[in-house]
């Protein structure tokens, strides 16, 4: 506890007021990431291999952009610094463990931003839902990664509807707020790929299906390439009789 106290007072001051209610989100997925680092392994590595196999193919690497980029632990973030001239990771936040390992090593073409990537305030506001628009004003940009980001998309909006109330907001806002991240990337004039879970399973430990949830509320990703499953609360961690077990999928969308 007393770890990610330290983590959260030291990420506070450095994030804008309006996303400061998701520290709380980050840092105890930090702390699970931590806890579960050998049930996360593989699923890591898969995304890393994944994202360094798409940037080997391209024949400029000048700007790269991680939407998602989170606790960096599913992203290759050393080998894409030192291949590209600018990397850039977007998040809601980024937690001071996070900018400890980028400052430390004094990773200088790192550039880090702050933004809500869900499009939720546009769809409320019955504007066009465009939260991946600002790509276009990234200058020599040559590759785009949405990382293990578009399920939490629909998780999140679900906490902001049941929060603010469901009033005004259309029946198939989840589906229509997820669709419109995977347009915006398949729109990008430059190399995209995509990772993300699709579902979840809760399965006992003799393998029994108790409960499938499906993350993406409908939208299918397209030109999938590679899939694996990414237990994220293996056994022991919510319960000891049963591990929720998510379903990951990897994408060139371009």
């Amino acid at each position: 506890m007393i770890l990610e106290a330290l983590n959260y007072a030291g990420t506070y001051w450095k994030t804008e007021p309006a996303f400061r209610p998701h520290i709380r989100y980050s840092v105890n997925l930090w702390a699970r990431a931590n806890r579960c680092a050998t049930a996360w392994g593989e699923h890591e590595e898969n995304s890393k291999r994944f994202i360094l196999s798409t940037a080997s193919r391209l024949r400029q690497r000048r700007t790269a952009v991680i939407l998602g980029s989170g606790l960096l632990r599913d992203v290759p973030w050393r080998q894409l610094s030192a291949a590209f001239d600018t990397l850039v990771l977007v998040d809601l936040v980024h937690l001071s463990s996070v900018r400890a390992k980028l400052y430390r090593r004094k990773y200088r073409n790192v550039v880090l931003n702050s933004r809500d990537l869900s499009g939720y305030d546009m769809l409320k506001e019955g504007i066009d839902i465009e939260p991946l628009s600002f790509l276009r004003q990234v200058p020599y940009l040559d590759l785009v990664v949405s990382a293990n980001l578009l399920s939490q998309i629909g998780t999140g909006a679900r906490h902001r509807m049941e929060q603010d109330g469901a009033n005004g907001v259309p029946e198939d806002m989840l589906h229509r707020l997820i669709q419109a991240h995977v347009d915006g990337l398949s729109g990008l004039p430059c190399k995209v790929c995509l990772l993300t879970d699709t579902g979840f399973d809760i399965i006992d430990r003799t393998g029994k299906v108790h409960q499938h949830e499906d993350l993406l509320h409908g939208v299918q990703v397209p030109n999938i390439a590679q899939q694996w499953d990414w237990p994220v609360a293996p056994f022991g961690e919510e319960s000891k009789d049963y591990q929720i077990v998510h379903r990951v999928v990897a994408s060139n969308l371009r």
